[in-house]
């Protein structure tokens, strides 16, 4: 399995350190940006499973930039990182960023990797509901031409036990017919 990619987005360039330091063991590939819009660079050439980024940025703010993300990649997962909570923000966040998480600093080191861990865990989990629901879909089509084509084979008739009930007559009735 590929390592997933953790895009940090923060305009002080102590923070994006202090963060590549702390994942630097971890099986993930950090990529950083100081500002929203070399990282909105970085995700039109790379696919990013999780984005992390500070609240207060000059130019475009965090709620801003974690907006254009979910329109412009909304399969990446999305975290505010900040030292600048406020209610009004946190609720911006999630309603116009779709924040999965809303973290202050200072950080607690173990507290942060667990949430990184379980974002991805998570993230993981909806790409693979995605991939099933593909699969169901093609299969629920391929089901339906089946139906066009051979009325009835879909449908199973069963008795109150629920056994399957054959009509011995009907299938040699059809196969006399061919």
């Amino acid at each position: 399995m590929l390592s997933p990619k953790i895009l940090i987005v923060d305009d002080e360039e102590n923070i994006l350190n202090a963060l590549q330091r702390l994942f630097r063991k971890e099986n993930y590939r950090i990529l950083t940006a100081i500002s929203a819009e070399e990282a909105l660079k970085i995700m039109e050439e790379q696919e990013i499973d999780l984005v992390i980024s500070d609240l207060k940025m000059p130019v475009t703010n965090g709620v801003e930039f974690l907006a254009m993300v979910k329109e412009k990649k909304p399969d990446a997962l999305r975290i505010m990182l900040t030292g600048h909570a406020d209610l009004k923000s946190v609720i911006e966040a999630i309603e116009k960023g779709e924040v999965y998480r809303f973290l202050l600093k200072p950080w607690d080191d173990e507290e942060l990797k667990v949430t990184i861990k379980r974002a991805l865990e998570f993230h993981n989990l909806q790409m693979e509901n995605q991939t099933l629901t593909h699969t169901i879909k093609k299969q629920n089509a391929i089901i339906s031409e089946l139906e066009k084509q051979c009325p009835g084979i879909t449908s199973v008739k069963r008795d109150r036990d629920g056994s399957v009930i054959l009509d011995v007559d009907e299938a040699i009735k059809e196969s006399d017919e061919k």
